[in-house]
């Protein structure tokens, strides 16, 4: 059982400012979902096989090529920043 608390405990983890009504809707809704997985771990699935998906589905997909680009000035053009023959990006590893 999810109580108020619990949620506003994920709320605060995930950044979210709940309105004391979305808090409320929140714990019903997940303790609503809790309780239908709780009615599925009574069913007996011993001899069932494990499924991504009801119906079988593939994918067609083409073969990955790695082809050089002739006009390496076209891409860098259409760079923010650069620096010569190189993209340049914001620093984000700090130390």
């Amino acid at each position: 059982m999810i109580d108020r608390e619990q949620v506003q405990k994920v709320a605060h983890l995930a950044r979210l400012q709940l309105t004391p009504e979305e808090e409320e809707k929140f714990t019903t809704q997940l303790n609503n979902i809790l309780d239908y997985f709780e009615q599925l771990s009574e069913l007996d699935v011993r001899n069932v096989q494990p499924t991504t998906r009801a119906i079988d589905v593939s994918n067609v997909v083409r073969v990955d090529r790695h082809q050089p680009y002739e006009n390496r000035e076209a891409i860098l053009e259409g760079a923010p920043d650069r620096d010569g023959e190189f993209f340049k990006v914001p620093k984000i590893v700090t130390g």
